[in-house]
């Protein structure tokens, strides 16, 4: 028996959607009914029935013509929606949507008589890109400081330090305090939530902790015991805390203080795999250096991203964004608990929620950038060759059998190298047909910087032996 064929009409939507007018013939909606019925019959348990022997008449006498209709059109929506993508050539971006309640639904659906019935979907957007070239953008420069060298070599005496017991003199600016206190609110008295600690080691230096705290501890003798009063800034990460005035009850159990190992060939062995400090010295610079081309080259490309991106005309669809936010939060969490941190614990229901609103704005830019992206390889026919990508992958695949991370598939593998070398030919096509003017960073950029210049590829080995103690339970800066 042949089956009537839907009449299906779409009509899109803002934000890329698209309404989905189907049109179900009678004899299809009957059918369906017919089938519920029918499959119902053969699964109720029913007493003094036989099961799958219970007749139709004692079904509907039991459940009712309403749970029948409802099976039948959940049924129907199901079975007519995929049929009407698979006839019409649509592929969705997300589940259906119906423009009405089911329960209305339900309320006028009629086995004798034809369904209509209208579902909305998120479809693939269609970018356009108002220009591609003569634009410009503008990119801070970044310069090499040698300073950054002695920094990085400073930073690796401090955590090669030996700590010597201080007797006879109070505590001072530069020492390492072992301290135990207890925190409290001072407006209501309320304990602070990681505001005490019973042992632990403080470096007395500026910016440690929160304002007052550190101050309070220089001038401290062993075994003094001392009520500081501070208060959180306005600005501190828990929002419970901030700007409140609180009072910590301080004991200074020990000083101690830091003896550097003093900079010679010794220590270049120490801190790193070279055998001469000056060696240690040219091997940082090298990498600085690297490391300051690749993020000039990086910012060049975001900035012409930038550009690129004003330049395109788009609606985007809820559920790509949606798609985005998740990829930002599992991040979040996966670079939460390769630091150790019980992710099950910390991401309760409420912070996943927080944070998935706060990565909305983030998520969005992403998602617009990849479309421009997109929208430039269609428009200037930018592809990778059968040959780039097969050639990529045998060096790709080669460093995969040196390394431990073989945790992706071969099609895993090749879609990761069609993809990265796409960006990297569009990156270079914007180059080519765009400008970027390098401005020199402004004094105010520079003081918010500061000395942030901490590459990782610089403290590769050089902070190889770095010890750090780690307590939540204090109330830092």
């Amino acid at each position: 028996m042949s089956v009537s064929k839907l009449k299906v009409k779409t009509n899109p939507a803002p934000k890329s959607r698209l309404a989905v007018e189907i049109e179900v013939p009678a004899d299809r909606c009957k059918n369906s009914y017919a089938e519920a019925l029918n499959k119902l019959s053969k699964s109720i348990s029913i007493a003094g029935f036989r099961k799958g022997k219970v007749p139709k008449a004692v079904v509907l006498q039991q459940l009712g013509v309403g749970r029948i209709k409802a099976s039948a059109l959940e049924t129907l929506l199901q079975a007519v929606w995929k049929e009407s993508l698979d006839q019409e050539g649509i592929e969705p971006l997300c589940e259906p949507e119906l423009s009405e309640d089911f329960d209305s639904l339900l309320k006028d659906f009629n086995p004798e008589k034809i369904l209509k019935v209208t579902l909305e979907i998120d479809i693939a957007p269609d970018p356009i890109l108002k220009k591609t070239s003569g634009l410009t953008a503008e990119v801070e420069s970044i310069h090499f400081d040698t300073k950054k060298v002695e920094e990085l070599i400073e930073q690796s005496r401090n955590q090669l330090a030996t700590k010597v017991p201080v007797n006879g003199r109070p505590a001072k600016k530069g020492d390492i305090a072992l301290v135990s206190f207890k925190g409290t609110f001072a407006d209501d008295g309320s304990a602070i939530e990681g505001g005490s600690s019973d042992s632990i080691e403080i470096e007395l230096e500026k910016g440690k902790m929160i304002p007052g705290f550190i101050e309070g501890i220089i001038g401290m003798e062993i075994n003094e015991k001392k009520l500081l009063k501070c208060q959180f800034p306005d600005d501190y990460q828990q929002k419970e805390a901030s700007g409140r005035k609180a009072e910590f009850q301080i004991s200074l159990q020990d000083i101690k203080t830091k003896e550097l190992p003093e900079l010679n060939d010794d220590f270049a062995k120490q801190a790193s795999d070279k055998d001469t400090l000056a060696e240690l010295r040219s091997d940082l610079e090298e990498r600085l250096k690297e490391d300051i081309s690749n993020r000039q080259i990086k910012n060049r490309q975001d900035s012409l991203l930038d550009a690129l991106v004003k330049e395109l005309e788009v609606e985007l669809p809820k559920s790509l964004i949606d798609q985005e936010v998740r990829v930002i939060v599992e991040q979040t969490a996966q670079n939460f608990a390769q630091q150790g941190i019980d992710v099950k614990t910390m991401f309760t229901p409420e912070i996943v929620k927080s944070l998935m609103e706060s990565s909305r704005e983030d998520a969005e830019n992403k998602v617009r950038q990849k479309l421009a992206l997109q929208a430039l390889a269609s428009s200037e026919k930018i592809e990778v060759s059968e040959d780039e990508i097969k050639s990529k992958f045998k060096e790709v695949q080669a460093e995969l059998k040196l390394s431990k991370d073989k945790n992706i598939s071969p099609d895993q593998l090749r879609q990761a190298i069609s993809d990265d070398l796409l960006q990297e030919k569009l990156f270079h096509w914007l180059e080519e047909n765009n400008t970027v003017n390098e401005k020199a960073p402004s004094l105010e950029d520079k003081k918010k910087k500061g000395t942030k210049t901490n590459p990782k590829s610089s403290k590769k080995k050089i902070n190889s032996n770095e010890k750090e103690t780690k307590s939540s339970k204090s109330p830092k800066s």
